[in-house]
């Protein structure tokens, strides 16, 4: 049967945004298609069918090309479903003017129905969610929560169960729905996905913004605040009052008539640059794959590098691909261009996967430099209708920090790492390339850099980071991360895979529980690198938050939910995935963030682990972890070879600590340049004004790039940190954690590393503190609870090798 007949009678729509105008490419492109395939032509709203469109080759950008055939693709299978009796109907074709409301709405019920997004469940349906469930889903879920919304403001009353537990339960309730569809366009990236989100997500921060500006609920808060019971409220019942109250404001609660209606718009539109910008650098990532059949321009690449090149290649469609012979193919990702750069001699090629990579997604269609600035015109725009000077301002109301005590800390840095990385790192590097007769030292560019680094370091310290890979298979290391974790802060972790449902045959699980045996929280491993579908980086974030008030029957709290996702080497034929020594950073730094998450004590949810505590200092725990990964006892426990089993040998261990602070200046001044970009960008910076925003990093790299930028340097174009990932005018908080997490490590060198008594006892302190509190207690208090006193920069400067060591 045509989909075409199946759209009519059913009143189907995809899950996306279809919007077909008379005259533009996109219509003509379906309608030319339509004259071809009659499943297609009962499908156009009549307003839409023209006899003028010409039937002459169309000229579509890749965005309508994907969405044509991401038209055709739905199409296909919402036919199939129809015949499985799967009526799906949704609001695009009724807001084209077929269907009546009423039975609109009634479908859009019906396609609710089994709907896994929807499903109470343990743990997430991340196996059976799929694009089409998204829209039906999360629109049921909105409609439910726009009545529970009605109700508790026809009811308030400032009282704890009669304000903040309902409050809870809408939050929680949209949290995990769009939880997990963000998080499996992350994971699980596709253009149906993408496009159900894009139909979708006007109306969840429609209602984000509703329930933020509710002024009977804003009301009921101050009231709470300055009535009677307000000295009964526990120091985390206060701390939730208080955010929701200044949250509140952020949100536009003060706003009025066309201030308010300006307010909403731009947070729409913000929504929609920040998701169109990551699926840009996303794109552009997948776009790029450097096919090199010559074996000279592969020469320097170590094994692992060419059997993940050579795997990249097969999956390309090049069979019988092998590491020895090729053909090989470079990308990108972060375990193919690291170690392109490290290691291949080809300096011409070092030199143009150099630039390919600062210039993702800046050009074509998926130039997304126009999207920078309307972001920062908009940001800006957003903190003058609150009252604020810049996005900078609005970004600290809600941090540790302020503007001057962050750039004041960042100057600190700079100043202390400046004539290291310059005098020390650079020449360096200079004078050793030369003495190899390379003529790459009289004249060292941006694309040297990492390649006679690593030439260096082995020189220096003799060692191989290749080398080293065998002593770090990912089994092997996760086994010393969760021994650490059982000594410092008593607990036990064990695989539970099958527990869950994963969305990735490569996901694992596993159980969180006390020595005792009691079960406290779970969590999901992605490890590995899927460019396809995955975006690049490595996070952690929470699936469900810990609660006394949603518990199950029959248990005193629902218990936390996380889940950490890094893209390290994959395994490669029938060896594990062994990793560089800074991929085993990377995880014990995303575990850090998993274990605040985890082992919270907070019973009041919208505090408990991750949430609401301060952005500057959530990267405390995650950052404190990674000093584990030079510690002996941690190291030695998980350096275990993967054939043989032999543990690292003791004279490469004295090695690579000592080679932990090399060019530890160059790094501190990289770190410190995104920073300061960020913050000029989101403070001084006038959009629209004479200068740009790669000036601005031009300008800035004066002071922290020891070799200035390239002019075509469009790294911005890909900074989705501060554009697409939640830390604009935030990025500064990696520095002004790492000072907290560095001082809080100092409390167990103090204590004795090798003193097993002295470090349990400062890890349970640790846990109960800065673990434990949350965001029901603020974050300098909390540092204070734990060590005695405020934190100090010595440590971090130490610990880079910035400052004299501390004299035994």
């Amino acid at each position: 049967m045509a989909a075409c007949a199946l759209f009519s009678r059913l009143r189907y729509s995809p899950p996306f945004p279809f919007t077909l105008t008379p005259s533009g490419p996109l219509h003509a492109a379906i309608h030319f298609l339509s004259c071809s395939c009659s499943k297609l032509d009962i499908c156009l709203p009549l307003h839409c069918r023209s006899r003028h469109i010409s039937r002459a080759p169309l000229v579509l950008s890749r965005a309508e090309r994907r969405r044509v055939k991401a038209f055709l693709r739905w199409s296909q299978s919402s036919a199939e479903a129809a015949l499985l009796g799967k009526a799906q109907a949704g609001r695009g074709l009724a807001a084209a003017g077929i269907g009546s409301p009423k039975a609109m709405a009634t479908a859009v019920a019906e396609q609710a129905v089994d709907n896994p997004l929807l499903e109470d469940a343990e743990f997430p349906r991340f196996d059976a969610v799929e694009a089409r469930h998204v829209v039906p889903g999360i629109r049921q879920l909105l409609t439910d929560l726009e009545n529970e919304l009605v109700k508790l403001e026809a009811n308030l009353q400032p009282s704890w169960p009669g304000l903040v537990q309902p409050l809870e339960k809408i939050v929680d309730r949209l949290s995990v729905a769009w939880g997990v569809v963000s998080h499996l366009k992350a994971v699980k990236d596709s253009e149906e996905l993408r496009l159900a989100v894009e139909e979708v997500q006007p109306d969840k921060v429609a209602f984000t913004l509703r329930l933020g500006q509710s002024k009977p609920i804003f009301e009921a808060f101050k009231e709470m605040k300055e009535g009677q019971e307000w000295n009964t409220l526990s120091e985390a019942q206060q701390r939730i009052v208080e955010i929701q109250l200044k949250e509140a404001f952020l949100n536009g609660v003060g706003l009025e008539d066309e201030a308010r209606k300006r307010f909403n718009q731009i947070k729409q539109d913000l929504e929609k640059l920040s998701t169109k910008f990551s699926e840009h650098v996303l794109d552009s990532t997948k776009k790029y794959a450097k096919l090199l059949t010559d074996p000279r321009d592969v020469e320097g690449l170590p094994p692992t590098a060419l059997g993940l090149a050579a795997q990249a290649a097969e999956a390309k469609g090049y069979e019988g691909a092998t590491a020895d012979l090729g053909p090989w193919i470079i990308t990108l990702d972060i375990p193919s261009y690291i170690p392109f750069l490290k290691h291949a001699r080809n300096r011409s090629l070092r030199e143009e996967v150099y630039r390919a990579f600062i210039t993702q997604a800046s050009s074509g269609d998926l130039d997304n430099t126009p999207i920078i600035n309307k972001i920062l015109e908009l940001r800006l725009e957003k903190a003058k209708l609150l009252g604020y000077n810049n996005h900078a301002e609005v970004s600290m109301a809600l941090k540790m920090a302020t503007l001057e005590k962050a750039e004041e800390l960042l100057e600190q840095l700079r100043s202390s790492s400046w004539d290291a990385a310059l005098i020390g790192n650079l020449q360096d590097l200079k004078d050793y390339a030369k003495e190899q007769g390379a003529p790459d030292g009289s004249n060292i560019c941006l694309w040297d850099i990492t390649f006679w680094s690593e030439r260096l370091r082995e020189a220096k310290f003799d060692i191989n980071e290749e080398e080293l890979r065998p002593y770090f298979s990912l089994p092997k290391v996760t086994d010393g991360l969760f021994s650490l974790a059982s000594t410092l802060f008593g607990v036990k972790i064990e695989a539970a895979d099958g527990l869950a449902p994963v969305w990735h045959k490569d996901v694992r699980f596993y159980q969180v529980k006390e020595l005792s045996g009691e079960p406290i929280a779970y969590f999901y491993f992605d490890a590995y690198s899927r460019p396809s579908e995955k975006r690049g980086g490595a996070w952690m974030d929470e699936v469900l938050g810990r609660s006394e008030l949603l518990a199950p029957k029959g248990r005193h709290a629902r218990l936390p939910v996380a889940h950490m996702v890094c893209n390290q080497t994959p395994p490669v034929g029938d060896e594990p995935s062994l990793m560089t020594f800074r991929e085993v950073e990377t995880v014990f730094h995303e575990f850090g963030h998993a274990l605040q998450h985890m082992l919270t004590r907070q019973n009041e949810g919208l505090v408990a682990g991750i949430r609401n505590v301060e952005w500057d200092a959530v990267e405390l725990p995650s950052q404190f972890m990674e000093n584990w990964c030079y510690h002996r006892a941690t190291l030695m426990g998980m350096a275990k070879h993967y054939k043989t089993g032999e543990t690292l040998p003791e004279e490469v261990y004295v090695k690579l600590k000592a080679a932990r602070n090399f060019r530890a200046a160059s790094m501190m001044l990289r770190q410190i340049h995104f920073a300061s970009v960020d913050l000029e960008l989101h403070s001084r910076f006038q959009p629209g004004g004479p200068e740009t925003v790669f000036d601005v990093d031009k300008r800035i790299g004066w002071r922290t790039q020891v070799i200035p930028l390239l002019p075509e340097d469009r790294f911005l174009c890909s900074f989705s940190h501060i554009f697409a990932g939640g830390y604009s005018a935030g990025y500064y908080s990696y520095k002004w954690a790492e000072v907290l997490s560095a001082d809080a490590f100092a409390a167990f060198e103090e204590a004795g590393l090798e003193n097993e008594v002295a470090v349990k006892e400062t890890g349970r302190k640790f846990r109960e503190t800065v673990l434990g509190l949350g965001g029901g207690r603020p974050p300098l208090q909390v540092f204070k609870d734990f060590r005695g006193r405020e934190p100090s920069t010595d440590a971090l400067l130490r610990h880079s090798g910035l400052l004299p060591a501390v004299a035994a």
